[in-house]
This record gives C-alpha cells, structure tokens and sequence, in this order.
C-alpha cells in the first residue's frame, strides 16, 4: 500500500523544503511541493513538523560478551528502541573472542537477529589474525559486510598485536574495506590501572584517570601510522577529547584515509557523572570514559566543522544491578558501556540544535548521511530521495517530555539520562514503507528488519 506524508518540512543533509513524499513498495517515488495521493494510500500529515531520513547508528552492541557477562537487550528490545528514537537503521559490531573463528561468530551474530523490527547490519570484528583468517574474512565481505572493527584496547581479550594490526589493514586495503578502531594505548591503561588498585582506588570514579586523553590519543596516533603505511581506510569510533581530534586531523592533512566517530554520552555526560557516590558513578562507566565538561566544546565544534563525521551510541546495556555491581571493589570489572540507543537523536536535537551547538541539515549529516555514506549504504539508505528507501522519521518539535527508565524499550534496568528534558520526538517512522511507530509507541512488526548487504566503498 502506498504511503504519502503531506506538507512536511523535509531535512537533509543539505536542504531544508516543505514538500510531499509518496512511498510506493518499499522506496520513495516522489517528492515534490504537492503530489495527489494514489487511490487507497495512507496520508499522514506532517504539517509544522519535520521529515528526517531515517537514522542510522553505526556502532551498537547488542549480542555482547563482556566482562564475565552479557549484554541485556535482544534484537527484539534493542530495534524497538531503536525505531521509538528515530533510528531505522544500525550497524551492530560483531565482536568474537579470540578463540572464535569469523566465520563461526559471524554466523552466530546473525543467528541472534530474527526478531528485528529495523533493518541491521555489522562490522566483523578482528580480534586475532592468523593463516586463517584472510578466507575467512573474505568470505564474509563477499557476504555484504564492507567493514571491520580492531581493538587498539583491553589487552588479553578483544585487544590485537601491531603485527595483526598491520595484516588487518592490508588486507583490508586490499579488499577496499573501511576499519572501525577503538583506539587506546592498552599498555599505559593496564599500567595506570594496575597503580590506582594498588593505591586501594578501586571506585568508578578512577576509571577515567586510568585512561586519560593522551591515552586515547595515544592509540590514534598509533592507528594513523599504520593506516598512513598500509593506505587503509580508518574510522576512529567513540573519540571522546580534543587531543585525539588534532591527532586524526594532522594526520588528515597528510593524507591519511581516516574518519571520525563521537557518541552521545561523550556530547552530553561528563565524568563528574561517573563520581556519583554509593556506587552510581558505575552506571556511567564506559570506554573511552566520559571527560571533562570542557571537551565538549571541541567535540560540537568538530561536528560543525565536520571533522567528526557521525554521532553514534556505542550503546551497551548492562544492568545496574548484578551487572555493573560486579566491579564493586574493582573498577576494572565494571562492565563497560552507556545505554543510549532509545535517546540519541532526542538528545542531539534538544541539546545540539536546540542549543545552537549545531544545525537541522549537520543533524541529519552527523546522525545518517554520513554513516551512510562511509559504510556502503548511500543512496539507498542515509537521504531523502527518489528511489532511495522508504526511510522517514516524522518529528514534533513541539513534544515535550522527559527520559524515564520505565518507559523506555531497552531491556536495561535505568536511564544513564533518568529525568532529562527532551524536546522534541519521533511522531511517525518508517521503515521500507512499513510504520513502526506511532506518536513514540512502537507499533510495527519485529522480524521486518532485514540484513542489509554493503558493499566496499573505498579503495
């Protein structure tokens, strides 16, 4: 059945208009100041409202083994999230252990994703690189996944040698493939940990002076180097300091390939967040950590610059209870991670373009284009378009309301934004045509999702 939504003011990364779009099968057919509706075909009004492209989160965790434990949501919980907060579309990083081959865990990943109600796809984790691995991961980029993830961090687990470095990224140089990084210098944090514990400081509160900004900088400096040897495409996930944003961009203005990903949390929460006494700070623990409120200023700069090309969540979802309070005498068994996929684009409405931090079209860049773009989705996904897919958020400006843990879909048991102020929400999503959600109530169908199939865009 075809769909038209009237009278909207459409946003891109580049325009903003007041038009119609007709969506007929799963894509967008027309788009114009005024277009007759076809006989039959569901209207929704979207006067004094905006019609975004559907968002796209390019880096969630959902099926996560960390720490000991796992990750809370399912795709069921985690895609209804998703949709209720205007995200259509979301990479997942698939992350084995080192023991586990790609090909094994890739499949596994995708065994866990039936239930989805957005459409998904994943970065293919390289957690070790042995004679094995080169078929594997071939195998698995002939099979649509055009990116994969390193751990320049948490030594002895996902974390990776220079040598498997150097392979990863000639290799995927060679397959024309862009490698995601999460960038610490894994010896400084194992050593800046093992001095606070021996000092008796084991609260959350030590975890960010256990991994500094120059520890992050450290490990992007790192990545640049291999990356400006081997010709690789980079994308450095979840900066969080202005140290390591002049890394990436001296290194741009070498040459390098290399692009830049913040998070929500890093926008919006600081580390005194993660100070909160009886053991509250825990909620708030993630990797790279939360920093100083001032290096905020840097990292919405860096947006409006575009330096930094997209704002993603890393969201991962462990519970306050029996799960981050597994760290309670350590704060390096805290498991890591801030649950954000259900607010990120509230958030960055309310508090970036509300607060004059950055404007509609750098939303729609910095929360879909780009991600689009840089991970072999665009046009189809990341642009309002003809022939594009039939990806809307229908946003009221004037909504107001406030975030709450007990209304949330993430399968979480608290809000790391409990009680902010939002303006703003998804009223309509679509996703290939089909409504999901209906004045922020999902309303869709879990198993619509689809595995999306990207192919290299770089080379």
């Amino acid at each position: 059945m075809a769909l038209l939504i009237k009278n909207g003011r459409i946003v891109t990364a580049h325009d903003i208009f007041v038009g119609d779009i007709l969506c007929e099968g799963e894509v967008i057919t027309q788009i114009a100041p005024s277009v007759v509706a076809p006989e039959g075909a569901d209207v929704i009004d979207a006067a004094d409202k905006f019609v975004f492209p559907g968002f796209i989160d390019p880096h969630v965790h959902i099926t996560l083994p960390f720490m000991g434990t796992f990750a809370k949501d399912t795709y069921e919980s985690a895609s209804r999230a998703a949709l209720v907060g205007g995200t259509t579309s979301l990479i997942e990083m698939c992350c084995p252990s080192r023991e586990e081959q790609p090909l094994e865990a890739f499949e596994l990943w995708k065994s866990k994703t039936d239930q989805s109600a957005c459409d998904y796809s994943f970065h293919m984790g390289v957690t070790r690189f042995d004679e094995s691995t080169p078929d594997q991961l071939r195998e698995i980029v002939n099979q649509g996944i055009a990116s994969f993830k390193v751990f320049l961090a948490y030594k002895g687990a996902f974390g990776i040698s220079d040598q498997e470095l150097f392979d990863t990224l000639s290799l995927a140089k060679e397959l024309g493939v862009i490698v995601t990084a999460h960038c610490e210098n894994e010896t400084l944090v194992a050593a800046l940990q093992s001095r606070l514990l021996a000092a008796g400081k084991t609260g959350p509160e030590w975890h960010e002076p256990s991994r500094p900004p120059l520890v992050e900088a450290s490990g992007v400096h790192h990545l640049m180097t291999f990356a400006e040897v081997t010709g690789a495409h980079v994308y450095c996930v979840h900066t969080s300091c202005r140290e390591s944003l002049e890394v990436v961009q001296a290194a741009q203005l070498r040459g390098v390939n290399a692009w830049v990903e913040t998070v929500i949390p890093h926008l919006t929460l600081d580390k005194t967040h993660a100070e909160l006494p009886d053991f509250e700070g825990s909620k708030y623990v993630m990797s790279p950590p939360l920093r100083d409120k001032k290096q905020q200023a840097a990292l919405w700069a860096g947006l409006r610059s575009r330096l930094i090309s997209t704002v993603a969540t890393d969201h991962a979802p462990f519970d306050f209870a029996r799960q981050k309070e597994m760290g309670g005498d350590d704060f390096t068994k805290i498991p890591n991670g801030i649950p954000s996929i259900e607010e990120r684009v509230r958030l960055l409405y309310t508090y970036g373009v509300g607060r004059g931090h950055i404007d509609l079209p750098t939303l729609v860049d910095c929360a879909s284009t780009q991600a689009a773009k840089l991970f072999g989705l665009y046009p189809r996904k990341g642009t309002i378009g003809i022939g594009s897919d039939a990806d809307l958020v229908v946003y009221d400006p004037q909504y107001r309301g406030k975030i709450s843990s007990q209304s949330q879909e993430m399968a979480v048991d608290y809000s790391a934004f409990e009680g902010w102020e939002v303006e703003g929400r998804p009223t309509v999503v679509t996703v290939r045509g089909a409504v999901q959600v209906v004045d922020g109530q999902f309303v869709g169908t879990l198993g619509h999702g689809q595995l999306l199939t990207r192919m290299p865009t770089h080379f």
